[in-house]
């Protein structure tokens, strides 16, 4: 049903407008061209690749000011504008490294906006500075790029989003501006997505309600793939190999794109393998490896009446599952034989050092299958733009936890969402700049062949409609929205009864002998106001002070309310709670951003009150022992009360004019979160003090010098960086039951030299970086590292509890475009 709508929506025709072709030529500094730049208008996702001579045409534009985004390897992006209709050629010129500030972004904003004046406060990581890393997944990336932004992880391929403190359903995920729905409230879920095709990261640092709906109330993350580059009726492509020694993982993946007079296709197939990983403490980590295969097709068509795009793509995903189970004495890992049971804890064999080191799965694991269909199209009625996003995605994930029957998964989920999102961007009249729009999804999410039942089957309807309205007055931009959101959740009596055939719980019938009623059934309705107001202002041309106030939203998931049972891969029972009302924050935020020839640097502070924040406490027997079931995994309800979070992010980036080839980046955050939960306070005094999942305070650092290009040389972009990430010790943390400790400092130090070879024409022919990563094997354990608590015992004979972080990571990385 949902494709004849698309079509519909699709063949609207739009008013003709007069297209516009705008020619020009890219040169550095010297004034020497730039082959090969990359060439774009972000706000109507156009863009096209410069020749040898660096000369360009974009053709297709409408007439009026335009904002284009130019970058090239070994240069810093420009963003400069232009007003068509012209016929000058329209001269860029690029510099060496460094520059952010000034950069164009869409997500959180709805349209078009440079970074600084955005009230907003928005960072951005583009794919040359996401290739230069040895990354774990497309989080992982973006975690080491922008200020605010952490990872909860299990392992070294899950990686959770945090903004400022918060995470889960509280910040949206998206994929090319599709919510990424995947059974994310579960703590061992990883994201899945395509890491190597990932272009472009864009974060949302603060409440994006307005423009999403719920679950957006810490922020956003935007993963954005490439369209397609080069020039007309040329096939490109790259193929990448990657290899990293922490964890022996083998990378590859092949793409090819093609654009011909407005028709676009691209194609692209990663498969990453991965054996345990390793550490100086733990020697290698029983059961973190894993085997991933994607697949990703795009075609579409870029006219001057607009355009529309297809997307395809298909991930899967075998991923052990650890639980850190080993020898009391020895502190070997060990392997679970017979189902989880006391004395199959306390006789475990010792896991092999040849199993270690295999790059085969384990039969304890899970498997994750995402596929996603979803268009997008942009159609330009009159003076303005209609915006349209239409798909579905279904997410199969299993866990299998049962050592007797390897092929019996314990959890078996499968979750289809569709999604629906439609805007009308107005044509700017007399500085006002209006925007309308409604999306939404419905949801259905079913176990399959489960023995576990963690939360009831559930159907799912969302719809919200919001306004945003910009107004400019000279310096001073002014920038506020309003939003109504309506979610709906259901889910009918849900029976488990013994299966006599595999001697494991299955889903039944209320006759069934033996059923038991798990989930009675619910329905309920959650609504939710969104605003926010803000601003920012040009204290001449280098200063901008930027300000917002803003309210998010924020349903109670289903395992919120919901949850009756135990999630394997997390080893813990939740308990939800059906009364739970919705999130509602309010965040201010407050910017000083400064822009020079030779320098950047920003101060970021927020401060952000959460009702009815919801999280987790262990829960205890009436003799006051934690309440445990028989083979010793922990209960835990969701509770709800009040929190507040402030903080801030600093940056600085030097790279002087004198000397083009050095750049300096720096960048800190710090954030606090207080549990305002009274009634806790009192009865556990400062051990309930903090929220959870509070990052500590961080920096990071980089020197990086690049070499300068010589005449007819056929390097280009060659560098050499170091880097030093400073965590501090974790002292504000949540101490009820133990859920926490104290997290000690550290400091991981990294070295990394590339360059990019050019054949005799001009052209790219093959680019090699090379890294490392914790250079000096630091033995450390970040405080956002699940792994850190999976213990077994009270007490070690080496005084080291839990499992530490990966340790020294070699790397190298080569990229051949052709």
């Amino acid at each position: 049903m949902f494709s004849k709508y698309l079509l519909i929506l699709l063949l609207l025709l739009p008013l003709a407008l007069q297209a516009q072709t705008l020619t020009g030529q890219v040169l550095d500094a010297a004034g020497r061209p730039v082959p090969f730049a990359s060439v774009a208008v972000p706000a109507l996702n156009q863009g096209t690749t410069a020749d040898e001579s660096g000369r360009f045409a974009l053709s297709g534009l409408p007439a009026g000011a335009q904002k284009l985004q130019v970058s090239a390897v070994g240069y810093a992006s420009a963003t400069p504008g232009i007003t068509l209709p012209t016929d000058k050629v329209f001269t860029i010129r690029l510099t060496a490294e460094g520059r952010t500030l000034g950069e164009v972004v869409v997500t959180g904003v709805g349209r078009a906006t440079e970074i600084r004046r955005s009230p907003v406060p928005i960072a951005a990581l583009s794919g040359k500075e996401i290739r230069l890393n040895a990354n774990a997944n497309a989080i992982d990336a973006a975690v080491r790029g922008i200020p605010g932004l952490n990872a909860v992880t299990t392992g070294p391929n899950i990686s959770k989003p945090f903004i400022r403190g918060l995470g889960y359903n509280r910040v949206l995920t998206m994929f090319n501006g599709l919510r990424q729905e995947g059974q994310q409230w579960g703590d061992e879920h990883g994201l899945e997505v395509d890491g190597y095709g990932v272009d472009r990261v864009e974060v949302v640092k603060g409440p994006a309600s307005l423009l999403y709906g719920s679950d957006a109330v810490a922020g956003v993350v935007n993963l954005i793939p490439a369209l397609p580059k080069g020039p007309n009726g040329e096939l490109h492509g790259e193929a990448l190999t990657e290899y990293q020694g922490v964890n022996g993982m083998i990378g590859n993946s092949l793409a090819f794109n093609y654009q011909k007079n407005g028709f676009q296709a691209s194609a692209r197939g990663s498969h990453r393998l991965a054996r345990d990983y390793s550490n100086a403490v733990d020697g290698r980590v029983y059961n973190t490896g894993f085997a991933e295969t994607q697949l990703t097709g795009m075609v579409g068509l870029k006219k001057d009446w607009g355009g529309v795009h297809l997307w395809l793509t298909s991930y899967d995903n075998r991923q052990e599952i650890p639980d850190g189970s080993r020898d009391s004495l020895s502190r070997r890992f060990t392997r679970q034989v017979f189902e989880a049971n006391a004395d199959d804890i306390k006789n475990r064999p010792p896991v092999s050092d040849e199993e270690l080191r295999s790059y085969r799965i384990a039969d304890l694991r899970q498997r994750i299958q995402h596929y996603r269909a979803f268009a997008t199209s942009e159609v330009r009625l009159g003076t303005g733009e209609l915006r349209l996003l239409l798909g579905m995605q279904q997410n199969h994930r299993q866990e299998f936890n049962h050592p007797t029957a390897t092929n019996q998964p314990g959890l078996d989920l499968q979750l289809t969402t569709v999604n629906y999102q439609a805007s009308y961007l107005l044509a700017p009249t007399n500085g006002y700049e209006l925007t309308l729009g409604a999306n939404g999804m419905s949801q259905n999410n079913q176990h399959l062949n489960a023995t576990d039942f963690a939360i009831p089957p559930y159907r799912l309807f969302d719809l919200g409609g919001f306004g945003v309205l910009k107004k400019t007055f000279g310096a001073l931009e002014l920038t506020s929205g309003l939003r109504y959101d309506v979610r709906q959740v259901r889910w009918d009596d849900f029976y488990v009864a013994p299966n006599p055939a595999t001697g494991f719980d299955a889903a039944a019938g209320p006759a069934t002998p033996g059923a038991n009623l798990q989930y009675p059934s619910f329905r309920r309705s959650y609504t939710g106001l969104s605003a926010s107001l803000g601003g920012s202002y040009a204290l001449g041309e280098r200063l901008v002070l930027r300000a917002n106030i803003a309210r998010g939203y924020r349903a109670p998931n289903v395992p919120e309310i919901g949850s009756n049972g135990l999630d394997p891969g997390a080893h813990i029972i939740y308990l939800g709670n059906r009364d739970f009302t919705p999130e509602f924050n309010v965040q201010q935020d407050l910017g000083l951003l400064y822009k020079a020839p030779d320098v950047e640097a920003s101060v970021e502070v927020f401060y952000n009150r959460v009702d009815n924040f919801i999280y987790q406490a262990r829960q205890y027997d009436a003799s006051g022992q934690p309440l445990r079931d028989a083979v010793g995994n922990s209960t835990y309800k969701f509770q709800q009360s009040a929190a507040n979070l402030y903080g801030g992010e600093v940056a600085f980036n030097l790279h002087p004019t004198a000397l083009p080839w050095v750049s300096l980046r720096t960048g800190a955050a710090l954030v606090i979160g207080l549990n305002e939960n009274a009634e806790l306070r009192e009865q556990v005094g400062d051990a309930g003090r903090y929220l959870p999942l509070i990052p500590a305070a961080n920096s990071r650092s980089e020197l990086r010098l690049t070499v300068p290009e010589r005449a007819g040389g056929r390097l280009t972009g060659s560098y050499f960086r170091f880097t030093a990430d400073a965590t501090a010790a974790q002292n504000r943390f949540y101490a009820v039951d133990g859920a926490e400790t104290r997290t000690p400092g550290y400091v991981l130090c990294g070295a990394g030299v590339g360059t990019t070879l050019r054949t005799k024409a001009g052209r790219e022919a093959v680019q090699l970086v090379l890294q490392a990563d914790n250079l000096f094997d630091v033995a450390y354990q970040a405080h956002l590292n699940r792994l850190k608590y999976f213990e077994y015992y009270t007490a070690s004979p080496t005084g080291r509890l839990g499992i530490f972080s990966p340790g020294r990571n070699l790397s190298a990385k080569v990229v051949v475009p052709f």
